[in-house]
């Protein structure tokens, strides 16, 4: 059978949904924003769905943002240190989650490379953490700008098989750290597990002075870090204020002011926003 007119179960073509959307865009759209209206106006009518949009959203704003954008900053990076044994960080390891661990020198800057969890933990299934050598068992770290492109890390990522790169600043300083769910997070949106939920994973500081914040922030949270006195009459969440702020659920990468905060927009769908990250604080008193 021609794979053109191959039948799903409901007797419908399964390239039909293409040539639905390709009937759907009648015009030939000048730059990328328009090319997104025309996609969300296929969705309205059902040629889309809106979880495909929100992932083809999702796949666009990776080719524009950079890795300073998503990354963990150094502060909050979980370090194992290289002349430590492992009695000594094993519950830190255990405790947080991660599967890969930036080993160190003497401070954050001194990344000798990367120890997986799995080869810690088959010392000690093998009876033989007394013998674990950490020069034997670290692998080589991946070293990245923080303005390199999502979508150029991503394919990097793929084509070599690694699941962290150690971000440095234009000194050569360790900025952070950044990990293929982080880039995947961006598409399909927010991979939870059992470890996103800790106290104090709401906000991420970056190196310049800016912030990751995520939509779900209490409002409390966010007055008791930043400082300000947003109220939380009306809204539980700072994703609350921002849609307040513009009038209308915004869309990713647009920026408003609202409270002495300027909030830019890193990932949102048609019903939500996900993440933002905070540009400027205006500080009380200032």
């Amino acid at each position: 059978m021609n794979a053109d007119h191959a039948t799903d179960g409901n007797g419908h073509g399964t390239s039909s949904w293409f040539a639905r959307l390709n009937k759907a865009l009648t015009g030939e759209p000048q730059d990328r924003e328009q090319l997104l209206d025309l996609l969300r106006d296929a969705e309205k009518r059902n040629l889309v769905d809106a979880q495909a949009l929100a992932m083809i959203e999702g796949v666009m704003q990776v080719g524009e943002m950079q890795v300073r954008d998503i990354m963990v900053p150094r502060t909050q990076m979980v370090v194992v240190n290289a002349d430590s044994h492992p009695n000594d960080f094993i519950a830190s390891v255990t405790e947080s989650g991660h599967s890969r661990f930036p080993v160190i020198g003497d401070n954050r800057d001194e990344v000798e490379g990367i120890l997986l969890a799995k080869d810690l933990l088959g010392y000690y299934a093998r009876g033989e953490e007394q013998n674990f050598d950490m020069d034997d068992a670290i692998r080589p770290a991946v070293f990245i700008p923080e303005s390199k492109r999502l979508n150029v890390l991503l394919r990097e990522f793929r084509e070599n098989r690694n699941h962290m790169a150690i971000v440095v600043d234009e000194y050569g300083g360790v900025a952070g750290l950044v990990t293929i769910e982080d880039v995947l997070e961006q598409i399909v949106g927010e991979i939870d597990d059992e470890h996103d939920t800790e106290e104090g994973s709401y906000i991420r500081r970056l190196g310049n002075g800016e912030y990751t914040v995520k939509a779900i922030t209490p409002i409390e949270d966010f007055n008791e870090y930043f400082k300000t006195d947003f109220s939380d009459d009306v809204f539980d969440t700072i994703g609350g204020v921002v849609i307040k702020g513009f009038g209308r659920l915004p869309r990713r990468g647009e920026t408003t002011r609202t409270g002495g905060i300027t909030f830019k927009v890193l990932r949102a769908d048609k019903r939500r926003v996900h993440l933002l990250r905070v540009l400027s604080v205006e500080r009380a008193g200032t």
